[in-house]
């Protein structure tokens, strides 16, 4: 399960879809909907909050804002109730991590969006998370 700190924007259209699963995943474990990937370490910073499922669900509104803006069929129904207001912290180094992860991934699997995101100096978040400065997150197994 990856739920990347990154602006979904910058995913291949297999990286979207996928996030998109592991995201609608995610907000069952938070509901206590499934059994499964409860102590998975990416779910961490979503379980500081107030409100752990509805934080996902904030996440889940921006990646259907993204796959809405390309025209692809997810069912935004799939999203419940969701906490506008569910900001996260991530670390500057946790950023530059992810962003070297995609940008590996992306030159193998999908060379012509690796093009795309490739003479960029960084890139922006997804529009829940807050920059700050700091390393790699504890809960990141790079």
């Amino acid at each position: 399960m990856r739920l990347w700190s990154l602006h979904p924007r910058y995913l291949d259209a297999k990286g979207l879809v996928a996030l998109w699963r592991e995201a609608l995943l995610a907000q069952a474990v938070l509901r206590g909907e499934t059994k499964g990937y409860r102590n998975h370490p990416q779910l961490d910073r979503f379980k500081v909050l107030a409100d752990p499922a509805a934080a996902l669900a904030r996440y889940l509104q921006d990646v259907h804002a993204e796959a809405t803006r390309r025209a692809y069929r997810f069912d935004g129904s799939k999203i419940h109730a969701a906490d506008a207001n569910a900001v996260i912290a991530v670390a500057s180094g946790q950023l530059e991590y992810e962003w070297e992860h995609l940008r590996k991934k992306l030159q193998t699997r999908s060379p012509a969006d690796f093009e795309k995101i490739a003479l960029l100096s960084g890139p922006e978040l997804h529009p829940m998370f807050r920059l700050q400065p700091g390393p790699i997150a504890d809960w990141e197994r790079p």
